[in-house]
């Protein structure tokens, strides 16, 4: 089947969208489908058109449905149109009509959508691929903040809650990924100039961002607003246990009863789980079983025969 991939990330961006697109070109070209990626639909033929983002793609979207009302259409909600777009947005609420599947990369995101069309909905978690846990440091206590500076990431929540943990000279926060903006670059260098115990080293290489959580203790995902992020699948296949934000899009990952929570935007509930992981080795032991019981759910074969039935799916509704 000829299969076009839409993602609003483009070639040679390091985005969560762009990754998820290379994953999922992979697992149809594994299972013999022709597939073509770009930011947007090139208008060629092609048999299902899988949008990632209802939206930034809507324009895709529209097109492709003008011209083949009867084609089978996958859209992968992927986070900012879902938690924020939908609600004012009609062009993103119209890429919901015109598709014949909903991808959701967790399970809490159905709530989000009007109930008459939740029975579209398909959850497939995404994944990363199973690598032995480095050598945590031993003379610093890692935590790690995988992620660009983007407001919705609430990027420095783990760099302040710093301020509430005085007594902890071997904390460090390292803090990887690309400012996309100057007045987040200028943040971080304040914060690193007022805190010595906090380190931005902007993007690197995936490989190298892997390696980096690996040697990690922790890792805090503090957003405002995610799809699903796959960095909690890293952390959960390398067995580096999250500290997370509550908000549907983590819990969605980790499951109601994960015991690593704390309120948005709240430092100080932010440095006492810090503190607890840092010092109660129960409660770290209770993190990482946690964490390992919700491990199969981001393996990549879980990932491949999700997004395939999907497929099969939606060209079954389309007939």
């Amino acid at each position: 089947m000829k299969i076009a991939i839409v993602t609003p990330a483009g070639a040679g961006t390091r985005s969560g969208n762009r990754h998820t697109a290379q994953r999922y070109a992979a697992f149809l070209r594994g299972a013999g489908h022709r597939v073509r990626t770009g930011a947007a639909w090139d208008g060629n033929g092609c048999e299902l058109l899988l949008a990632l983002h209802a939206r930034k793609s809507h324009d895709s979207i529209a097109r492709f449905r003008a011209r083949f009302p009867d084609r089978p259409l996958v859209l992968v909600l992927t986070g900012t149109d879902l938690y924020r777009d939908l609600r004012v947005d009609a062009a993103a609420r119209r890429s919901l009509e015109a598709a014949t599947l909903i991808v959701t990369l967790q399970g809490e995101a159905r709530r989000e959508l009007p109930a008459r069309l939740r029975h579209k909905v398909r959850v497939i978690y995404q994944s990363a691929r199973a690598a032995p846990r480095a050598r945590a440091l031993q003379r610093r206590f890692r935590i790690c903040v995988l992620g660009h500076l983007r407001e919705e990431k609430d990027p420095f929540r783990a760099a302040l809650a710093l301020r509430y943990l005085p007594d902890s000279p071997d904390l460090e926060v390292l803090h990887v990924g690309q400012a996309l903006a100057p007045e987040m670059a200028a943040a971080a260098q304040r914060l690193m100039d007022e805190e010595p115990r906090y380190r931005w080293i902007g993007g690197v290489p995936h490989a190298r961002a892997l390696a980096l959580l690996g040697s990690s203790r922790l890792l805090v995902v503090s957003s405002r607003m995610e799809g699903g992020a796959n960095v909690i699948c890293e952390a959960a296949r390398a067995g580096v246990p999250v500290l997370a934000s509550r908000i549907p899009g983590n819990v969605g990952m980790l499951g109601a009863r994960y015991p690593g929570y704390y309120p948005l935007e709240d430092e100080r509930s932010l440095a006492r789980l810090i503190a607890r992981a840092r010092r109660s080795a129960p409660y770290y032991r209770q993190l990482r079983r946690a964490l390992a019981a919700r491990r199969p759910l981001f393996a990549p074969e879980a990932e491949r025969r999700g997004l395939l039935a999907a497929v099969r799916e939606a060209v079954q509704r389309a007939r």
